[in-house]
């Protein structure tokens, strides 16, 4: 396991997932960072820069361009090793696996040895010290990387995992995750743990508008990405990607509701956002 101490972070701190290839998305997260005045030194990504849309060569430059900290996602991790699928965890027969045959394939194509060599390279797991709270950073979980991890799952679900953590790096008072798509908090025991969501596609909430964190003041704001959703729609009819996550981009609803916990189904429920 890659380990890497950030030290201490002062000033806010950006927190996002999933790039998922959506190059628009990762401009306008950047472009959102220059705005609020954050340096990459104080950006963190959960992982999956490569995934579900039409750019994962340039969406990985200009993640990699920007300096920003990186922790791996099962996508780079397969990436890397040559793999034939994402790794994702899906079930076998799901939307979600059916689906990725079809985007992990272009990826697959698109991402050169240089870009691979970089994946291999990234840290498994980040910790920072900020506003005197000690943070760690993973993708899904410690005892696995794409371990799903929802707002609805058991309390000792994340408790086994903080406690995985304090295993390797120490005493945590936060874990900042990604994988799951869907931003949330939860408080275990004393220990925030805090999914960032991802920045790449909705949170099958039916608008276009991604998600991603900050942190400041003591606090963890989620914020949302507004960006150019159909030019990323039409990058990816444009390449072939046709199988739901085109439509997904622009209609806000997954087209692998299978993979959600059942209360998570178009559901009426109101998701943290703020400008």
């Amino acid at each position: 396991m890659r380990i890497v101490d950030l030290g201490v972070l002062e000033g806010p701190v950006l927190v996002f997932g999933g790039p998922y290839s959506n190059l628009q998305a990762t401009e306008a997260l950047m472009s959102e960072a220059v705005r609020r005045g954050i340096a990459p030194s104080r950006m963190i990504c959960t992982g999956d820069v490569v995934a579900y849309c039409a750019a994962p060569a340039e969406t990985v430059a200009r993640v990699r361009e920007s300096g920003c900290v990186v922790v791996a996602g099962n996508c780079e991790k397969q990436l890397a090793a040559n793999a034939m699928d994402c790794g994702c965890g899906f079930e076998e027969g799901t939307a979600c696996d059916l689906l990725s045959a079809g985007w992990y394939a272009h990826a697959d194509r698109e991402i050169g040895a240089d870009d691979r060599a970089w994946m291999a390279g990234l840290p498994d797991l980040a910790v920072f010290t900020h506003e005197g709270k000690r943070w760690a950073v993973l993708h899904g979980g410690m005892s696995d990387i794409s371990r799903f991890l929802w707002s609805v799952s058991q309390e000792a679900d994340f408790a086994g995992e903080i406690g995985l953590v304090r295993r390797a790096v120490g005493d945590v008072d936060g874990v900042l995750a990604g994988h799951c798509g869907i931003p949330f908090r939860r408080d275990v025991a004393g220990v925030e743990w805090v999914n960032a969501g991802v920045i790449g596609m909705p949170p099958h909430d039916g608008g276009t508008a991604t998600r991603y964190a900050v942190l400041e003041g003591g606090t963890v704001e989620f914020c949302t990405l507004a960006y150019d959703a159909t030019a990323a729609r039409e990058a990816m009819e444009a390449v072939g990607l046709r199988q739901g996550y085109h439509a997904a981009l622009t209609s806000g609803i997954w087209p692998s509701e299978d993979v959600l916990p059942p209360v998570l189904r178009r559901a009426d429920q109101v998701l943290p956002a703020s400008g």
